[in-house]
């Protein structure tokens, strides 16, 4: 498995992606992927990050058990009030929050508006101490109660990044939901978070 993954993130990284984009891609910490795309098969390998890859292909890949879990996520995030925007963080969340916006606006009968995050980690230039971005092609967050929605929790700093913004922009987080939390996290900056799995180091 790691023979595997250190190959994988290597060829992302020949394709362009950034540590960012190849932590979402793998579901892995930064820290792993750093240490994945310095791995020579030859060499002596120093100890890998403690981490847990996840591979959820067998959701993301079924529009049908993608349409499943988001009914899932949708159905925790109810039981923090209703919501007019649900905010994926790209690129990962963004399915899951395109699903849960057209069941929330169904469970609820309120218009819920689908926003797209972009995180600081997918930029090229990560030397600044700028947040990511709400993308301006799709709903806005000012004065609106907001869910968010990503696929994986590694450390919890692009969730927290994601409040930052939304709060910065007039927009009141009601809770974040995720299929995996690695971090085993109930809160970050007084906003819960849910997730259908909670991953614990003994």
């Amino acid at each position: 498995m790691k023979s595997k993954l250190i190959q994988k993130a290597q060829e992302l990284r020949q394709h362009g992606f950034t540590t960012g984009e190849i932590a979402d891609e793998l579901n892995v910490s930064m820290d792993t992927v750093r240490w994945l795309t310095l791995q020579k098969a030859e060499e002596e390998k120093p100890d890998a990050p403690v981490d847990f890859a996840i591979n959820w292909n067998s959701i993301g890949g079924n529009s049908t058990r993608l349409s499943y879990v988001s009914g899932a996520l949708s159905d925790m995030a109810l039981s923090h009030g209703e919501a007019d925007v649900v905010l994926g963080i790209a690129v990962s969340g963004v399915p899951f929050a395109t699903v849960m916006a057209d069941f929330l606006e169904d469970m609820s009968g309120v218009d819920t508006s689908l926003a797209i995050f972009h995180p600081h980690k997918h930029r090229k230039d990560q030397d600044t101490d700028d947040e990511g971005t709400i993308s301006t092609n799709f709903g806005n967050v000012k004065g609106k109660k907001v869910i968010i929605v990503d696929d994986v929790i590694t450390s919890g700093k692009t969730v927290r990044e994601v409040i930052h913004t939304v709060k910065d922009q007039g927009g009141e987080p009601t809770c974040v939901t995720v299929l995996i939390d690695k971090a085993g996290l109930s809160e970050i900056e007084d906003v819960p978070i849910e997730s259908l799995i909670k991953v614990s180091r003994l």
